[in-house]
């Protein structure tokens, strides 16, 4: 993904993030608004904390605007449709495991 290990923790700090991906603040606070699916939680003092799914996001993304030189739309985009087929395949599995379920409940 990165090259680098993402460390195995709950939370990340804004400049963990920084570190690991190689972007300042201020891209991160941007890319926030424009992405939906980046969503830090609001520690009680009010910092940033980045989960690993938000970490994956944010590596894709990076991959998607600075390697394969997509505009902000364009990645938009790209993450939308990656995320409808991946929901129509969870469908299709739920639908086939019901189906086997059905089938080993019926040699019974």
């Amino acid at each position: 993904m990165n090259g680098r290990e993402i460390p195995d923790r709950v939370f990340y700090r804004i400049k963990e993030v920084c570190t690991l991906t190689g972007l300042k603040p201020h891209v991160l606070r941007y890319w926030e608004q424009e992405f939906k699916d980046i969503k830090p939680v609001k520690s009680p003092t009010g910092q940033r904390l980045y989960k690993k799914k938000d970490l994956e996001i944010i590596f894709t993304i990076k991959k998607l605007l600075h390697e394969k030189r997509f505009t902000i739309d364009g990645a938009k985009q790209y993450l939308a449709n990656h995320k409808r087929i991946l929901n129509e395949i969870r469908e299709e599995l739920t639908e086939l495991v019901a189906m086997l379920k059905q089938e080993e409940k019926e040699k019974k």
